[in-house]
């Protein structure tokens, strides 16, 4: 057994970590990124979290690598400036690989899981850090496999989210898991690389207002809330909470029957209405909340199928502060959906088009963003030795994520970090209807009509 509960001990390297290059020849060429691709908000990589019972040999993840790298030949390639701004970045895909590290850690996966539900610091030792200046000197795929003592494996990826989104990571891990498993090179999704179709008018036409954004102004005044700054200068503390089936369909009750909604909507408006609680924002505050929403079937035409760059955008709710925490769970769903609802082909392209001017940036100072990773279909990644035993984040930030749960498809688990101050608050809100509902259930009188 481990001797902390949460440290892990240190990763043995066996040798220097190496290149993974495409197996046969891949387009040499410069990748144009969209708007949403570029945003300066998107600017780090997505590090997801894999543990397997039973190990994969490495010589075949690196030869199944090499074969998916041929597909995926832009994330075998290096981010750089354009030669007209060096505001804008684009792929050269020069095919020099991706960077695979192989460890050993004295764990077995029993101790692991024991561990799964909240990330710490000590993590990090799962994923090989590159030595880098800036962003762009880190390779857009980053893979390490640790093997562990009981014969079972943990794997972590780094993935540049400039180059693709949660749809993206997922169509990747799964056609590298497809090779590997079946040795079968014809994919499931071709991805199709070109991003011009999300390309900006010219001249740009920006329609609509797009609350979510906010113009840099060196000029402002420092007298307003940054709630980023206000976190990020705290001690963080993850807080890992599962919410089953019944514990959604109890906050979807609260809206039924005058509004349908869906798990997201219900479980992303009771986060934010209890985060904005728990960090006693002033009553008058307009408090936002940004999600992340696919754009893939609302463009016009649709996105093709396999479009491997980023095709979401963040919806945006608000509403004051006092509004939000005073009214029921009904009043933040239905902001939910009118965020939703106006995410359509023009309202979009005004937003790629807004994006051309580089003193736009996300709004995150009174904001909660939420990105969904359940429901894409990661937790179902197979190497040929089973699905795996856990599936998550490597980190925690104050960016919230929705997870999925291994073995329960309608659970979701929220993973956020907060102030240590803040954080049982925060947990308290976010459970206090719980007993209430086992109380309901004991009494044979839980609700079970509504299929999520």
């Amino acid at each position: 057994m481990l001797k902390s509960p949460v440290e892990l001990p240190d990763c043995c390297y066996a040798n220097q970590p190496i290149l993974i290059c495409p197996s046969t020849p891949t387009p040499k060429h410069s990748l144009y990124l969209s708007n949403l691709d570029d945003q300066k908000f998107l600017r780090f990589s997505i590090k997801y979290l894999y543990l397997f019972k039973k190990s994969v040999s490495s010589d075949n993840l690196k030869y199944s690598l090499s074969r998916v790298l041929v597909d995926y030949y832009p994330l075998a390639g290096r981010l750089r400036a354009t030669a007209e701004d060096d505001q804008k970045f684009e792929v050269d895909c020069n095919g020099e690989g991706a960077v695979f590290a192989e460890a050993f850690m004295d764990i077995t996966a029993e101790d692991f899981l024991q561990l799964s539900n909240k990330p710490n610091r000590s993590w990090r030792k799962l994923l090989y850090r590159v030595e880098a200046l800036t962003f762009l000197d880190v390779p857009p795929l980053v893979v390490q496999v640790t093997n562990l003592r009981c014969g079972g494996m943990i794997l972590c990826t780094a993935i540049n989210h400039c180059l693709c989104d949660g749809i993206g990571t997922s169509q990747f891990l799964q056609a590298w898991a497809h090779i590997t498993a079946k040795s079968n090179l014809d994919l499931p999704i071709a991805p199709l690389h070109s991003r011009h179709v999300l390309k900006p008018r010219n001249p740009p036409k920006t329609s609509f207002t797009h609350p979510g954004y906010t113009r840099t102004n060196p000029n402002d005044n420092n007298n307003t809330i940054d709630m980023v700054k206000f976190l990020q200068s705290q001690p963080l503390v993850p807080t890992s909470l599962t919410f089953t089936a019944s514990h959604i369909l109890h906050l979807k009750r609260q809206c039924v029957p005058s509004l349908k909604c869906t798990t997201f909507e219900a479980l992303a408006s009771h986060t934010w209405r209890c985060w904005v609680k728990s960090l006693d924002m002033s009553p008058s505050l307009n408090a936002k909340l940004l999600f992340s929403v696919s754009v893939r079937k609302k463009m016009n035409p649709e996105l093709p199928l396999g479009y491997y760059g980023n095709g979401f955008v963040l919806g945006c709710a608000q509403t004051n502060v006092k509004d939000l925490v005073t009214s029921n769970l009904y009043h933040g769903v239905k902001l939910v959906q009118q965020a939703k609802s106006t995410l359509n082909d023009e309202y979009i392209r005004s937003m790629i088009d807004l994006l051309e001017d580089k003193s736009v940036k996300t709004d995150l100072i009174t904001s909660l963003v939420i990105s969904q990773w359940s429901k894409l279909g990661l937790e179902d990644l197979d190497f040929g030795e089973g699905k795996p035993l856990h599936m998550g984040s490597l980190t925690s930030d104050i960016y919230c994520l929705f997870l999925p749960v291994i073995g329960d498809f309608d659970a979701v688990r929220v993973l956020v970090s907060m102030p240590e101050g803040i954080v049982e608050k925060f947990e308290y809100f976010m459970k206090e209807f719980w007993d209430e509902e086992d109380k309901a259930d004991a009494n044979g009188n839980g609700y079970h009509g509504e299929d999520i």
